[in-house]
């Protein structure tokens, strides 16, 4: 009986993790360029918008406060969601429990009032 390096399993998952990966990607290509080869031309090659031939700029510009708005949403939305499961639970909880949550509340705060420090919960 033949005996295996220690880590000879690990190059195994390796390239089978790499082979499930890549293996659909380059079937995919594969048999996108045997069953529909490229063909570019002038009509293949135009910008296509509903049927409709396209006019100015595509691009539209947004104000950034828009976005750190919809961030600053979803960060203080999502950490409401993980004080309901310590609000249910509190009474059953120990004492690290209650300090790591205490913990976690400081550094919400802190985050809040980091935000409102540099300015971004104003609406300019």
């Amino acid at each position: 009986m033949t005996e295996y390096h220690p880590y000879a399993f690990l190059v195994v998952f390796l390239l089978a993790a790499v082979g499930f990966g890549l293996g659909p990607i380059l079937l995919s290509k594969l048999w996108a360029w045997w069953m529909a080869p490229p063909k570019p031309g002038p009509v293949k090659q135009a910008i296509y918008e509903c049927g409709l031939e396209s006019r100015g700029r595509g691009a539209v510009q947004f104000k950034v406060e828009y976005y750190l708005y919809a961030i600053l949403f979803l960060i203080f939305d999502v950490e409401v969601l993980f004080l309901l499961p310590f609000a249910v639970a509190f009474l059953d909880l120990p004492a690290g429990a209650c300090v790591a949550m205490l913990v976690f509340l400081l550094l919400l705060a802190e985050g809040l009032v980091w935000a409102w420090a540099k300015g971004l919960l104003k609406w300019q």
